[in-house]
């Protein structure tokens, strides 16, 4: 058996697109799973039913189906039910989005929850109205509670990108594979592919461990 490495350099160029398109497709991800995991936590805490409910479902639907199902889904049930044709790119990016916002919705939640309620209550005794003792009060501590968990999160969330290559989603996964395809060079590529995710993400793991180190709250 001959190995011939030199294939990884020859397309290098395609490796590092893919691999950009990989950190955008995370990032793109996280900017709509945050807020939307903030909207759907406090509509899980309202005191509207019809709030609550729609909350509950919508997380332990999303929450509870396998990613690469949903990435299915949204490729091929999606466009005919909405009548809209989404780019590869878009369509995995829904996906995830969905997927993400369901786990951020309980981190949030459970971020809140571990606020003692005297600390609002206090805040409403000083005329403070709901919205900012939420705002002033509650939340700026439930976000610190919550960073370390957003922040494995993300690393885990790319990782899991990989999933959107199986609907031609030009990132490190997809790409590795299309030049495995064309070279015939299988161990190299995996190789190459395996190389890449871990010099990518072992500095995102090590971050994570100092930011629970950090700002990791110890009751």
């Amino acid at each position: 058996m001959s190995f011939d490495w030199s294939v990884i350099w020859q397309f290098s160029g395609a490796l590092a697109k893919g691999a950009g398109i990989t950190i955008l497709l995370t990032l793109a991800t996280m900017l709509v799973a945050v807020p939307g995991g903030i909207i759907l936590a406090l509509m899980r805490l309202s005191s509207s039913r019809l709030l609550n409910w729609i909350s509950l479902c919508f997380v332990e639907f999303f929450r509870n189906v396998p990613l690469i199902l949903l990435v299915y889904w949204s490729f091929y049930v999606l466009p005919v039910l909405s009548g809209l044709t989404f780019s590869p790119f878009v369509t995995g990016l829904v996906a995830l989005a969905l997927n993400v916002s369901a786990y951020n919705s309980e981190t949030f939640r459970a971020g809140i929850n571990s606020i003692r309620k005297g600390q609002r209550e206090a805040a409403l005794a000083l005329g403070m109205s709901e919205t900012e003792a939420m705002r002033k009060i509650v939340l700026p501590q439930a976000a610190r509670r919550v960073l370390p968990v957003l922040a494995s999160t993300w690393v885990s969330l790319f990782k899991d990108t990989s999933l959107v290559s199986v609907i031609a989603v030009g990132e490190l996964a997809h790409t590795a594979l299309e030049i495995r395809a064309q070279t015939f060079r299988i161990l190299e590529m995996l190789t190459a592919m395996a190389v890449i995710y871990w010099a990518l993400g072992y500095p995102q793991a090590k971050l994570v461990d100092w930011i629970y180190k950090k700002w990791g709250v110890k009751e």
